[in-house]
């Protein structure tokens, strides 16, 4: 198997993210030292499930990608489709057991649905367009949550649902924004987009609208004040730039300034996940 065609598979940068996003649910749900072992499962338990998500995304894209990317690992023949269905479910495999060590039902049950939801979107809802984009958007919040449950602390704690709530509405926005620069790949596959059963323009406006969303919940935790004094000057990195990017799709409908745009929303919610640790403590 081609190692460097593997890596780009899987998308390093974003699974990392996913496992960040469990290690922040761990601290803002139980502010104490966690076990570093039950971090780095809860870590890898992330990492991996995205990986699958991942391999499992280009597998069912082929036909997409070969217009869309023509150079992602499959299409551009470093992988072939059985490497890929093998990685997806060694990835698959290890995330469902790593999860199992955290020695936690709750988790192992919700690290099942985050692999459920995964296949499910990729292999039936990436179609209908809109209900594809909340099940993405919604296993961007589901790592806060098992975060949450691995560390045996509050999963109902207001930080840690208006944290999964902001990573959702703004995955949204992305998602939505995504499938613009995808149009043409995407009527391979009969993906129904918003973008591509609407237009652009309103496809920018509903990304617009979820961007600011994202803006608007990340507020709130300093009206409850839930959060400490750094969070409502950390907070408008994010924010800043999420407002910028509302403006700049709004601006300009088409499919290059959306490529550009999803790729600095990732930006904006690492920097999220970042000033959501600071808050919390």
């Amino acid at each position: 198997m081609n190692v460097r065609g593997a890596v780009r598979l899987v998308r390093p940068v974003n699974c990392a993210m996913i496992g960040f996003a469990v290690l922040v649910g761990e601290f803002v749900s139980k502010p104490k030292v966690v076990p570093v072992v039950g971090s780095a499962l809860g870590f890898m338990t992330g990492f991996l499930i995205c990986a699958y998500s991942m391999a499992v995304n280009d597998v069912y894209d082929v036909e997409v990608d070969r217009v869309n990317q023509p150079d992602r690992p499959i299409p551009s023949g470093a992988l072939s489709v059985s490497d890929a269905t093998r990685l997806s479910l060694a990835a698959l495999i290890a995330g469902i057991a790593c999860s199992v060590l955290s020695l936690s039902p709750a988790a192992v049950a919700i690290a099942l649905a985050y692999a459920l939801l995964s296949w499910l979107y990729n292999a039936r809802a990436k179609k209908s367009g809109a209900p594809g984009n909340l099940i993405v958007a919604s296993s961007l919040a589901i790592p806060f949550v098992y975060g949450g449950v691995v560390a045996g602390g509050s999963v109902v704690s207001s930080l840690l649902l208006l944290m999964a709530a902001t990573a959702f509405f703004s995955g949204v926005g992305r998602e939505v924004v995504k499938a613009m620069a995808d149009t043409e790949g995407d009527a391979k596959r009969g993906i129904n987009s918003i973008a591509r059963a609407n237009g652009q323009r309103a496809a920018s406006a509903v990304g617009a609208v979820f961007f600011l969303l994202a803006v608007v919940t990340s507020w709130v935790p300093i009206a409850l004040g839930v959060v400490n004094r750094f969070y409502p000057y950390g907070v408008l990195v994010p924010d800043a730039i999420f407002v910028y990017l509302a403006a700049s799709i709004l601006a300009k409908p088409d499919a290059g300034n959306a490529h550009r745009v999803k790729t600095i929303a990732l930006a904006g919610m690492l920097a999220g996940l970042i000033v959501f640790v600071g808050g919390g403590v």
